[in-house]
């Protein structure tokens, strides 16, 4: 099962671009950090379009209340659970993302799924690992890829991979700026018979080379530009309708950012491509759709 009918989202108390996360996250606005600049208004009228329109299209959604000193909440990227009913907890990067996983979460999910790994504790210095932004998941095939960076952790993706029976396969890259992304799932998305990748992002020929051999083993590739990287082109997810189909969730700048021929093998494999405004999340959060969109299994 690649895909899921159930998704989390985090209906945010605050947004803004948040100062700690900038090291790291070069596709926030860094002359705009800080509670100063709020845009909590415009963040959650997005949240809102995107919610609706999930719900409009048959898919169930879990929504939860983001905390007031969290402007990140948006983005539940601190846990993940399986196919097989198995959930994990991760350890976040930055002290504000860090308190976005609170008990009541975890009680919440504890109830309903196994708890069978959890990084939160991991006393590591600089080992970080943030669910399924780090380690983008191809269930079918048992293949996880990860871009590395200061949130994702070789030791610790190594590890995740060892205890639910993944191959890993690891790389390097660079963004515009010539440092590392992020997260993985802002340069790949892997659905149930196509795949997204920047494989020009990808810095290290023989790992370019893996990496594409990997996943044309197993789906149709579309490639992706440097510049559709910017529009967040790579940051969609594929969700399953209420009758199974196949649907591909991204934002309205990543959809116009395409080009006819990539939309052509979209939908030579899906059943929809749904489309919101996210403009705000995308500028001051650094994070597109997929990063608002948590599947629960």
């Amino acid at each position: 099962m690649q895909s899921t009918n159930h998704i989390l989202m985090i209906d945010p108390a605050v947004f803004y671009a948040n100062p700690e996360t900038m090291d790291s996250n070069h596709y926030q606005d860094e002359e705009s950090a800080g509670p100063t600049i709020d845009k909590t208004a415009e963040a959650r009228k997005e949240f809102q379009g995107l919610r609706d329109m999930l719900v409009d299209n048959g898919i169930c959604i879990t929504e939860m209340k983001g905390r007031k000193d969290c402007p990140d909440h948006i983005f539940p990227n601190w846990l993940s659970t399986m196919p097989d009913g198995r959930l994990a907890l991760y350890k976040m990067k930055d002290p504000s993302r860090k308190r976005e996983l609170t008990p009541q979460i975890v009680d919440l999910f504890s109830r309903s799924y196994k708890l069978d790994l959890d990084f939160r504790d991991e006393p590591t210095e600089g080992a970080n690992l943030e669910s399924t932004a780090s380690i983008c998941r191809d269930h079918v095939n048992k293949i996880g890829y990860a871009a590395l960076s200061a949130r994702t952790d070789i030791r610790l993706a190594e590890r995740w991979a060892d205890h639910f029976g993944y191959k890993l396969i690891p790389f390097d890259t660079q963004s515009h700026t010539g440092k590392p992304i992020y997260h993985t799932d802002v340069l790949m998305h892997i659905g149930s018979e196509v795949a997204t990748i920047c494989a020009e992002c990808i810095s290290d020929d023989a790992q370019r080379k893996m990496v594409l051999d990997s996943l044309n083993a197993t789906h149709e590739v579309v490639e992706l530009s440097m510049e559709q990287l910017l529009s967040f082109c790579g940051n969609a997810l594929e969700v399953k309708g209420p009758e199974g189909e196949k649907i591909l969730v991204m934002s309205e700048a990543a959809y116009k950012a395409l080009k006819p021929e990539q939309i052509k093998v979209y939908e030579a494999h899906l059943d929809k491509i749904l489309h919101t405004p996210l403009y705000t999340v995308e500028r001051y959060g650094g994070g597109s759709a997929r990063c608002m969109m948590l599947e629960l299994f």
